[in-house]
């Protein structure tokens, strides 16, 4: 437990310097119900400790089951450390819950092997909780804690269908992680997912023919949508092989050079609208829609001193709380 706010205090500065149990003993926090409270403390605490820095590119990477999603994030973060040695990277895996035991084996982390004693690198597994989408309920408030003190914070989501975006929304730099052969044209069309990603990975290309026949196969589904995706331009396709350590380098480069960042209001919002369907159903987005759309519609705009206004989340929940609190009334 977190009692005391200097002893939040000194973990976030703890935290700030690379310190893995002062993390660790943050997220343990973010992850309890009723967090509100904590989570104001601790984003008012990092403010006043780190005001200027600019927060970390998140990347996804999700995927159907056995993609290689594991293996190959372990490969990228051992050549992250020979490419990008004055960066610092954060993993979020999350793995599958059981239905029966609501249990989970968090077996991403033995497919990934780090330094111990290198603050480079921060590994956290997350059960699924039995949520769809591939992410846990708790994520993306520790996406929003390891932007801080990370450069580059990546989600690796659990095995997904057909049409799971949800890292996508949370995410600058989205993976959709497929394997050869995965699937013919028509199964590529009919994925909503393939809509989603900034870029693709052929994983497992073990096999040069089969790796180029899929790439092939993907790039011409992909052209076929091509008016539909958000820049009307082909995304790239990587094609990468663990067990031959081939185009990963290449891959590692093409996120250290990304530079585009998301609305990071947009996303809020969309978490927001999340949160409430998740906690009152449909009847809470009545109810916020009732009494505050002409407010939120407004959410983005210009401040007197001409930059984006940006929306402070746990401001805009505990207005949520109250507004459905005083409706209940």
């Amino acid at each position: 437990m977190i009692d005391t706010k200097e002893s939040l205090s000194q973990l976030v500065s703890e935290a700030l310097h690379g310190e893995k149990y002062p993390i660790a003993k943050i997220i343990s926090k973010i992850e309890t119900e009723n967090n509100l409270e904590f989570r104001e403390c601790l984003f008012q605490e990092l403010s006043l400790q780190n005001p200027d820095t600019k927060e970390g590119l998140t990347i996804g990477i999700t995927g159907t089951p056995g993609a290689g999603k594991s293996s190959l994030l372990g490969e990228l973060c051992r050549l992250f450390l020979d490419f990008a040695p004055n960066k610092k990277m954060a993993i979020v895996a999350i793995d599958p819950s059981s239905n029966v035991s609501g249990g989970s084996i968090l077996g991403d982390r033995t497919r990934v092997t780090l330094p111990r004693r290198d603050n480079r690198i921060y590994f956290r597994s997350q059960p699924s909780q039995l949520e769809l989408g591939g992410l846990n309920p708790y994520t993306y408030h520790v996406i929003r804690f390891l932007r801080k003190i990370f450069d580059y914070v990546f989600i690796e989501t659990v095995g997904i269908g057909q049409n799971e975006i949800s890292v996508s929304l949370i995410s600058d730099l989205s993976f959709l992680v497929m394997q050869p052969l995965g699937g013919d044209q028509v199964q590529f069309m009919k994925s909503g997912i393939m809509e989603v990603p900034e870029a693709f990975i052929i994983n497992k290309c073990d096999e040069e023919s089969l790796a180029n026949s899929s790439y092939y196969m993907l790039e011409s589904t992909l052209e076929f949508i091509k008016d539909i995706l958000p820049d009307q331009s082909l995304p790239p396709i990587f094609k990468t092989s663990v067990t031959k350590r081939k185009g990963i380098e290449e891959l590692l480069q093409y996120i250290l050079q990304y530079k585009k960042r998301k609305d990071k209001n947009t996303e809020t919002l969309t978490q927001l609208t999340q949160w409430i369907r998740n906690e009152y159903g449909r009847w809470g987005i009545s109810i916020w829609e009732e009494l505050e759309s002409s407010k939120w519609n407004q959410a983005v705009k210009r401040n007197p001193l001409g930059g984006i206004h940006k929306l402070k989340y746990e401001e805009e929940e505990r207005k949520i709380v109250s507004m459905i609190q005083t409706k209940i009334k």
